[in-house]
């Protein structure tokens, strides 16, 4: 159960003998802003604790699972690229990390560990935030991978009809599909295809929203063919990569003159879920969002 945050006064010293800590595990991990956001909300509610990023490879997951219960951290969250191995170390998990194939979310309970997924309440607290409507709507989802498998949760749960997944390999794209038709509502259906979708006229000029749930720009600063200009003057495009400069797949849809929003607000709120998941107490969401734009605008400088 969430309690109120307690009445602490800030300013308490970030590390002592009395700090707790919660982390984030991933390789590579230095770029990770989630410190950044975590340790905001610990100073703007006074609390002695501290949010700290480990790079962990891959063949030492399994020590540094052990080493949670170990050393008594509080909760850590995984990133690229151990959410899917790590699901199999814990305890238990929730049903949506089952759904989704993926933990990023790990809580230390009296030793046990906790696996959680919130990915696509992330997204979905991200989109109802800023206004978007996807009810009755159709949205495009590019990619098959786990931030694509929250794209799609996130859309049914948002009332979308009809969400189409795109992905280079078809396969992948229709393991994805039918995996997440299951949690599909009445009146509700998943397609998938190739990314020929991204050049279908028809398509394109029916979806409300379009998701690059891909690292496709990320690197090499293209992005893939997509046509545009057969989307609406009202289609929002959405992309789970963020910056301090618009994106490569959101950069065309600026010059058109569309909605487009990159995936920090997806950021904030997984880290305002996290937090209330590791600590109990409501997160300082403000807070966060300030440390996060702040962290951004440093990256960009």
């Amino acid at each position: 159960m969430v309690v109120p945050a307690p009445r602490l006064q800030p300013g308490l010293p970030a590390l002592c003998g009395r700090t707790r800590l919660t982390a984030i595990f991933g390789n590579p991990v230095g770029h990770s802003l989630s410190p950044a956001i975590h340790n905001a909300a610990y100073a703007a509610l006074g609390m002695e604790r501290a949010y700290v990023a480990f790079e962990v490879k891959p063949e030492h997951l399994r020590d540094a699972m052990r080493a949670v219960t170990a050393l008594g951290i509080l909760g850590v969250n995984l990133t690229v690229p151990h959410k899917v191995r790590a699901l199999r170390m814990l305890s238990g998990a929730s049903g949506e990390a089952r759904l989704l194939g993926a933990a990023n979310c790990v809580t230390n309970r009296r030793g046990r560990l906790l696996g959680d997924n919130t990915d696509a309440r992330g997204l979905q607290m991200a989109v109802e935030s800023l206004g978007v409507v996807l009810r009755g709507t159709t949205v495009l989802t590019i990619g098959a991978g786990g931030g694509a498998a929250a794209a799609v949760l996130a859309a049914l749960r948002l009332g979308a009809g009809r969400v189409v997944i795109a992905n280079r390999t078809v396969a992948k794209a229709r393991a994805l599909g039918l995996r997440l038709s299951a949690v599909a509502g009445p009146g509700q259906q998943v397609e998938w295809g190739g990314l020929d979708k991204l050049a279908d006229p028809a398509l394109l000029g029916d979806v409300a929203a379009v998701v690059n749930a891909t690292s496709v720009g990320l690197k090499d600063h293209r992005f893939l063919r997509c046509d545009y200009g057969a989307t609406q003057p009202q289609t929002v495009f959405y992309d789970l990569i963020y910056g301090a400069e618009p994106t490569p797949f959101m950069r065309p849809a600026i010059v058109l003159k569309r909605r487009c929003f990159d995936g920090r607000e997806m950021l904030l709120y997984q880290a305002a879920l996290a937090f209330r998941i590791f600590n109990g107490i409501e997160p300082p969401v403000d807070a966060m969002r300030l440390a996060l734009n702040e962290a951004l605008g440093a990256s960009g400088r």
